[in-house]
């Protein structure tokens, strides 16, 4: 029986965050249909030590608070990132703050990392560790800074103490729009000084060695500034400081081929399908621009199996999204790995990683 499609109209008539809340109810009660059988092994990544059952996995945004990655995992998932998650628990921005752009396949947010903060967090990742069954799949935890801090470094560095233990990978998140100041932490010397922070706070993840560090960039960018970021990227992965970098986070852009004109003019972050083409255009950038040598998180506009294997081709060693999953529902995860399986024959490509920036070839 597909839940979705009977819950939908439910859904839909609620507003967006009533909708979200109760999304997370269900699936706290064990609503969620599960995968049956393992992943087909043609779809695994090896990537910093850990084993990927497939490339596709759910973006920050959807489990704020770690309350609902075992299930989100039992969907199919290849691994869940939890958060944006801050030292202290703040309530984001005035209400309202989510809107649906159904025709476009779109959402603009600007919740403004709304989140029980990390000592919250840290009680139920705790229990992830207790059981062998908790501690199955592969958990990342976004870091984000508190509104109100003045000391960036010390809020990602707290970040890190707390729950880089439970994390098979940390995010450095400095690229949301609905956080004053927020994007200015993009430049290399305000990331340096971050990652110093997240580095010496750090602490061995749940599968042994130190969890990689990634950072989260935004997709409106300039040149310059898109430039030195993959020189940063380059260096410091070569170096062995961080993993790689996620392209990309949501966009203030507001492109004329909008269709819901009446929440375009709505402030915050724009995700979904009309994010598809910046972001992987921004992607297919950073692989060229580092020779393929920075691994590569794809987010952005994901919506189908076509959408994942473009971010793969373009350079992506995983994906993930999270938009998409509002208006297709769980299912949306099996389709786009029974399609990927379908292009990757098509290509001749015996493994997913075998098609990771083949567009450049």
């Amino acid at each position: 029986m597909d839940l979705f499609g009977l819950a939908r109209p439910l859904l839909m008539a609620l507003n967006p965050e009533q909708a979200h809340k109760m999304t997370l109810m269900a699936l706290k009660a064990g609503l969620a249909p599960r995968q049956k059988g393992a992943d087909d092994p043609r779809l695994a990544v090896r990537l910093w030590g850990h084993n990927f059952p497939n490339p596709v996995g759910l973006a920050a945004g959807f489990d704020k608070n770690a309350e609902v990655f075992a299930p989100m995992l039992g969907l199919g998932f290849g691994f869940v990132e939890i958060g944006s998650l801050t030292p202290r628990p703040q309530p984001g921005n005035p209400l309202p703050r989510l809107f649906r752009l159904p025709r476009d396949g779109a959402v603009i947010n600007r919740l403004g990392f709304n989140n029980q903060g990390v000592e919250d967090a840290y009680g139920r990742l705790e229990k992830r560790l207790a059981t062998a069954e908790g501690r199955d799949g592969l958990v990342g935890v976004n870091l984000g800074k508190n509104k109100d801090s003045e000391d960036a470094a010390t809020d990602y560095g707290i970040g890190s103490d707390r729950l880089s233990a439970f994390a098979d990978y940390l995010v450095v998140n400095v690229s949301s729009p609905n956080t004053p100041g927020l994007r200015a932490l993009q430049s290399v010397s305000e990331l340096n000084a971050i990652i110093d922070a997240v580095i010496t706070n750090r602490k061995e993840g749940p599968k042994g060695g130190l969890p990689p560090i990634l950072v989260k960039i935004a997709p409106d960018l300039g040149d310059e500034d898109r430039a030195d970021l993959a020189a940063f990227a380059k260096e410091r992965v070569e170096q062995g400081v961080i993993g790689g970098i996620i392209i990309s986070n949501t966009t203030l852009a507001r492109p004329e081929t909008l269709i819901e004109k009446t929440v375009v003019s709505e402030a915050g972050g724009l995700s979904g399908k009309p994010l598809f083409q910046p972001s992987t255009e921004m992607l297919s950038e950073f692989y060229r621009e580092t020779a393929g040598t920075v691994p590569l998180i794809g987010v952005g506009g994901i919506a189908s199996g076509a959408d994942a294997y473009a971010k793969i081709r373009a350079g992506a060693s995983l994906v993930q999204l999270y938009s998409a999953l509002i208006y297709q529902g769980p299912g949306l995860v099996g389709r786009i790995k029974q399609v990927m399986l379908a292009l990757m024959r098509q290509d001749g490509f015996t493994r997913i990683t075998t098609a990771i920036g083949a567009d450049h070839n």
